[in-house]
């Protein structure tokens, strides 16, 4: 079971920065509102996922996760214009 680290902008145009095992899944609970974020029930819709990394495990993809929301937007940004 593959860890993908992910960045989705939101109809807002904000950013939401996850981690999941099944990219497809974690998309439907987000636009469903079925276990997805909080972040995605403020009126919040995902509009299209805008950047994806591998991650060994859990524990990197949580690591990497953490680092990225620690980015500000600019960093976030270029590190999406980096891998299109």
């Amino acid at each position: 079971m593959g860890w993908t680290v992910y960045i989705i902008e939101a109809s807002d145009g904000s950013l939401y920065t996850g981690i999941t095992t099944n990219m497809e899944r974690r998309w439907q609970e987000h636009a469903e509102g079925l276990r997805g974020a909080k972040f995605f029930c403020a009126g919040r819709r995902p509009e299209r996922l805008r950047y994806q990394e591998p991650a060994d495990d859990r524990s990197a993809a949580t690591q990497r996760e953490i680092a990225i929301k620690r980015m500000n937007r600019a960093q976030k940004l270029s590190l999406i214009g980096q891998h299109p």
